[in-house]
């Protein structure tokens, strides 16, 4: 899903990020959960499964993993396309730990074994 798009329908859906606590501290979407990737599989029952998924990560790769293992357990989930860069890069807004204008930080590629 694209940012835009994703920011435009907000009001619809649930945000998932699942960047490492300094990465979700530096910068994240308001209102969004914050479930690092290696945590999701043990965090099921904190999301909602009657409301579409848009999870992000900084450029779309650990949130596509999410997204997909999210769709294989039964949600209706989304990958924020290009993650928190695009986002940011396009404007949309962010806070960080805070509460201030957050940013986005360089994070590391993981993997999602389910």
């Amino acid at each position: 899903m694209q940012p835009e798009d994703a920011y435009s329908g907000r009001e619809g859906f649930q945000f998932i990020d699942v960047r490492e606590y300094y990465e979700f501290d530096a910068g994240h979407i308001e209102g969004a959960a914050h479930i690092p990737l290696r945590h999701l599989p043990a965090r099921l029952e904190l999301l909602d499964r009657d409301r579409p998924v848009v999870v992000a990560c900084q450029i779309g790769q650990r949130s596509d993993l999410a997204a997909r293992f999210l769709r294989d357990n039964g949600f209706d989930a989304h990958n924020l396309e290009g993650g928190m860069t695009l986002w940011a890069g396009q404007g949309l807004p962010m806070l960080s730990g805070e509460g201030a204008e957050g940013q986005v930080v360089d994070g590391w590629a993981q993997t999602l074994e389910w």
